[in-house]
């Protein structure tokens, strides 16, 4: 996907200036502006278009300042359709974590048991102890990747390997443990708290 962006890029003419634009929290309707009007290459879109369905894509959207340029369903999928998320969640995850430190709701340099309690891992209490907020979002935390489960939030699944900090590896747990942090430092749910501070003020 990464190279066909690149090649479609590659092929840009001169670009519009424009403010960045902000669609309406309320209502659907979303300024657009034409592939045409940016200097882009129309002939290629259809084969981009192409391309994307037969890799299996849901959606396409690319958006220039703000506004709608492309804007692509495949099947029955719309844009109202629900779709899993998956890992883009972790960017929403780091962004509360940022919002709540900057409310002085927590500090990414506090130890995670500071808002799980100890004992949130099975690592021995002074390893636990080094693991920060810092450490969960940034795959640091130093726990053990060969259990049977790196999505598995139980303590018991939740073993030492290394000091945190020492080594990085993608660990589902530790980081979804995130939003528990989050809504021990903000005394509400993690739903609120993202509906609170990301959702409503932007319309999403």
């Amino acid at each position: 996907m990464r190279i066909l962006v690149l090649v479609f890029v590659s092929c840009f003419g001169q670009q519009l200036l424009a403010q960045s634009y902000y669609p309406p929290k309320i209502g659907k309707t979303w300024d657009t502006i034409s592939p045409r009007q940016l200097g882009w290459c129309n002939e290629r879109i259809d084969s981009m278009y192409q391309f994307l369905g037969e890799k299996g894509t849901k959606a396409f959207i690319v958006l220039k300042d703000g506004k709608m340029v492309l804007e692509k369903y495949y099947g029955s999928f719309t844009q109202d359709s629900a779709w899993y998320w998956a890992s883009a969640g972790k960017s929403l995850a780091s962004a509360l974590v940022g919002i709540a430190q900057q409310e002085g709701l927590l500090d990414i340099n506090d130890p995670v048991s500071k808002y799980l309690g100890k004992g949130w891992t099975s690592c021995p209490a002074d390893k636990e102890d080094l693991i920060t907020v810092k450490h969960q979002i940034s795959m640091t935390t130093g726990l053990d990747y060969n259990v049977s489960s790196l999505d598995c939030m139980d303590s018991a699944c939740l073993q030492y390997k290394a000091d945190a900090g020492t080594q990085w590896y993608y660990h589902n747990a530790p980081y979804t443990l995130t939003h528990n942090v989050v809504a021990a430092a903000a005394n509400k749910t993690f739903n609120l708290y993202t509906y609170q501070k990301i959702s409503a003020p932007i319309g999403m």
